[in-house]
């Protein structure tokens, strides 16, 4: 026999399915910003205003070819959006990761160039954050693209 409330549990849970997914998307993206070393950049180096001077950028987001990536294996390829410009290299992630995202600023200095490697793409792994050290692996063309090894030297040499 069945109990009346078990009936309208069932029939109310798909009314519910779109918080159920809400949640668990929000407790996604906090849980990649942490993993990742997001959260731990944006303490410094949240970005307080837009790029200015020559500034290059990776293209707009969902580019295939591209791939970037972060510390424990957390990838950002498809979802973030590289700048180069004269001050420093500004990330920002696809709005529907914005929670626990927010946009950043990282002065050149402040970054380092460690190494080169090849996983079928030959990677490019940076250093963000003097105190932070958190990897940020680009593609060889994308790091070309955007002029970041040349600013790199620029800024050591400074």
């Amino acid at each position: 026999m069945l109990q009346a409330g078990s009936s309208s549990l069932s029939s109310d849970f798909p009314h519910y399915i779109p918080v159920i997914v809400a949640v668990f998307w929000v407790l996604l993206s906090y849980a990649l910003s942490f993993v990742g070393g997001w959260f731990a950049l944006s303490r410094h180096f949240r970005a307080q205003s837009e790029p200015y001077g020559e500034v290059r950028t990776a293209g707009s987001f969902f580019n295939v070819l591209e791939g970037v990536g972060m510390r424990f294996g957390v990838s950002y390829s498809n979802l973030v959006r590289l700048a180069a410009a004269e001050d420093a290299l500004y990330l920002s992630v696809f709005f529907l990761l914005r929670l626990g995202h927010p946009p950043l600023c990282i002065p050149w200095k402040e970054i380092k160039d460690v190494e080169r490697k090849s996983l079928g793409l030959r990677y490019v792994v940076l250093l963000l954050g003097e105190k932070e050290r958190i990897p940020l692996y680009i593609s060889e063309r994308m790091a070309s693209k955007l002029g970041i090894l040349e600013r790199l030297l620029c800024s050591q040499q400074a």
